[in-house]
């Protein structure tokens, strides 16, 4: 199965660190391969122009956001949504990972 590129994205880049971490554990504990990485708002479009983005998941502190990034990554074929607000709250790794191998379809 190819590597899922998952890029989470926050006001600041920091409290999604952690939940980052519980994901690539959860993705470790299921053999899955999976680039996992978090980057602030102002640093998405830098990532998105220098990585082969799989799925953006954005943190609920910027749901606003999510109609101004569906314009720059779905036609290039990134799904994206928001982080279930009770998964991010409890840093549950698991079920955001479940989460975003779900957008990607892998």
């Amino acid at each position: 199965m190819a590597k899922t590129t998952i890029m989470l994205v926050c006001s600041a880049g920091m409290s999604t660190s952690l939940l980052v971490t519980k994901m690539q554990k959860a993705a470790a504990e299921k053999d899955i391969d999976a680039d996992i990485f978090a980057v602030s708002a102002s640093d998405a479009d830098n990532n998105l122009a220098n990585k082969n983005v799989d799925v953006l998941l954005l943190g609920p502190q910027v749901r606003f956001m999510k109609d101004d990034f569906a314009k720059r990554v779905e036609p290039k074929g990134i799904a994206l949504d928001v982080i279930n607000m009770t998964d991010y709250g409890m840093m549950n790794g698991e079920k955001v990972l479940e989460q975003a191998l779900k957008l990607s379809g892998k």
